[in-house]
């Protein structure tokens, strides 16, 4: 089998994570616009909204396509096709009442929720966004069939679609709603519901697409179900058995995920409201919509692998193939390191500028800051998302529950310690939020290696690229003075920093053979890249 054919799911993968960075691009620059619009107090509104909104997404849509995906996958390498679309049909069911009955309940726990976060305007946005986890229930469903079928394109495609609407609505409907109660003393968190009414909108133009996709290739469904008659069929509540033995370990992992955020949002809200003259609610604006949205952006990556990893190690893992379980644990780590590692020391080394660029008009050296300090969470995060979906993909399932949860519970301590103990404000949430994506991934590193007999390679997947990594960003940040002082433009010194960085960095790699002839092969577009590397001589 050619490596084409082998590493396919990376081919996916990268289709998925291209999708998921343009996707986060846009969402990144259409808060530029929103910000402007309603301020930070405003984004901490926001930004307040979305952590409840993230967790009950979790609890009812988030697991489901990774969940959906495993097991479709499994029954069509089966040819098990009648039940591969039953499970569908059930998830289908079962999700739009899940959604449902989350969605009434954010709507009425928002005031609860603005209260244990002290910042009552935050029912506002949160109340517009509550029925967003319906429509995302629904398309979690539809997602993880085609990801189960092995294609990402439905779900590449419609992220797109969703977040273009999104950026577009939110900026329009911030800007019209502040307009329009001006006069109010809660005027930023009308124009975050704003912000939060795009997110309903484009993700109901999402579900539009997925539904679209379905409906021109549901005579071809329907005639390959038609046509299994080899494997008896499963009985409903048989697929429901199922579908929540599988959702529960996902959802636990990601519920606590998503619960580091919530307790820093909450137990930050907490003590800096004990402490005299700190603006609690413009702080955690900054630290979430700048720090966090930025730093979140690479490891789309990741998330994007991990997606596609769940169901080719399951079809792998199945048939007892153990080499090429290990050799496709290998082939992603690495893929995901060598954008990961780059990316948080360039995160780090132009934090300021790359501030400068995107939020001219806000706080800017608070936020380079926090960047600086806190970039190395890219790496963190980006292994311990992909190694998520390597447990989950060996069956392996309550591994990340397990090492979230250990993880979390050090992460609370180490919080409180940094912001009571130390009063290091939003510098604590900074390093909690490293420390805890750490812990994940030492735990995820040996559970890997214990279950699944794979011993990491270390040398040219970490040392070397974060040697390359290293040359890269001090030759950033002089072409970028350098630049800046020939022409004291900072879109243009940084737009020519990142250019001259990324092609010192490739050629590094290739130079010190970090990254063999082979493995670009195996990479999406692999054969096109060796053939210009020959040409430019850098491969023999």
């Amino acid at each position: 089998m050619g490596n084409s054919k082998k590493n396919n799911y990376l081919v996916q993968g990268s289709i998925l994570a291209a999708a998921s960075i343009v996707s986060r691009f846009i969402g990144m620059l259409y808060r530029i616009p929103l910000t402007n619009i309603v301020g930070d107090t405003g984004m901490g509104y926001y930004s307040s909204a979305y952590e409840l909104y993230n967790l009950a997404l979790i609890l009812s849509s988030y697991s489901i396509p990774t969940a959906v995906s495993k097991l479709v996958s499994s029954m069509e390498s089966k040819k098990q096709y009648r039940n591969a679309h039953k499970v569908f049909l059930c998830a289908l069911k079962a999700s739009a009442a899940v959604g449902l009955l989350m969605s009434v309940f954010v709507y009425a726990f928002a005031g609860v929720w603005a209260s244990l976060v002290k910042s009552a305007p935050v029912a506002v946005p949160l109340r517009v966004l509550s029925p967003t986890i319906f429509v995302f229930a629904v398309m979690g469903v539809f997602r993880g069939y085609f990801q189960g079928k092995h294609t990402m394109i439905p779900t590449a495609f419609s992220q797109l679609i969703e977040q273009v609407v999104n950026a577009v609505v939110s900026v329009f409907a911030a800007y019209r709603l502040m307009q329009i109660h001006n006069a109010s003393v809660d005027m930023e968190a009308y124009g975050a519901a704003g912000g939060t009414l795009g997110s309903l909108v484009g993700a109901l133009f999402g579900l539009s697409c997925l539904l679209l996709v379905y409906a021109i290739n549901r005579g071809y469904i329907r005639r390959k179900v038609r046509r299994d008659r080899a494997n008896p069929e499963r009985s409903t509540s048989g697929i429901l058995r199922m579908l929540f033995l599988t959702v529960i370990p996902i959802i636990l992992s990601q519920t606590i995920y998503q619960l580091s955020g919530t307790v820093d949002n909450t137990v930050f809200g907490q003590v800096m409201d004990a402490q005299e003259n700190v603006d609690t609610t413009f702080l955690w604006g900054i630290y979430s919509n700048k720090y966090r949205m930025l730093t979140n952006l690479p490891v789309a990556i990741a998330t994007a692998l991990g997606a596609s990893i769940v169901p080719a190690l399951a079809n792998t893992y199945a048939v007892g193939d153990d080499d090429g379980v290990r050799e496709k644990i290998a082939s992603s780590v690495k893929f995901n390191m060598l954008i990961a590692i780059p990316a948080a020391v360039g995160m780090g080394v132009l934090a300021d500028p790359i501030i400068r660029l995107l939020f001219p008009s806000t706080e800017i050296e608070l936020s380079a800051k926090l960047l600086q300090s806190g970039s190395a969470a890219i790496v963190f995060f980006a292994y311990s998302t992909l190694t998520n979906g390597v447990l989950q993909g060996i069956d392996r399932m309550r591994l990340p529950v397990i090492h979230a949860a250990i993880s979390l519970v050090l992460h609370v301590l180490v919080l409180v310690v940094l912001l009571w103990g130390f009063r290091l404000g939003v510098y604590g949430l900074v390093i909690g939020n490293v420390t805890y994506a750490l812990g994940v991934c030492v735990l995820n590193w040996i559970g890997i290696g214990k279950h699944a007999a794979y011993r990491q390679e270390v040398r040219t997947t970490f040392l070397m690229p974060a040697l390359c990594a290293a040359v890269m960003g001090a030759v950033a940040y002089i072409t970028y003075h350098g630049a800046y002082i020939v022409i004291p433009k900072n879109t243009v010194a940084l737009l020519l920093s990142m250019a001259v960085a990324l092609f010192c960095y490739g050629s590094l790699l290739i130079v010190t053979r970090t990254v063999s002839e082979e493995e670009l092969l195996g990479f999406p577009k692999g054969r096109s890249l060796v053939r210009i590397l020959k040409k430019i001589r850098l491969l023999s």
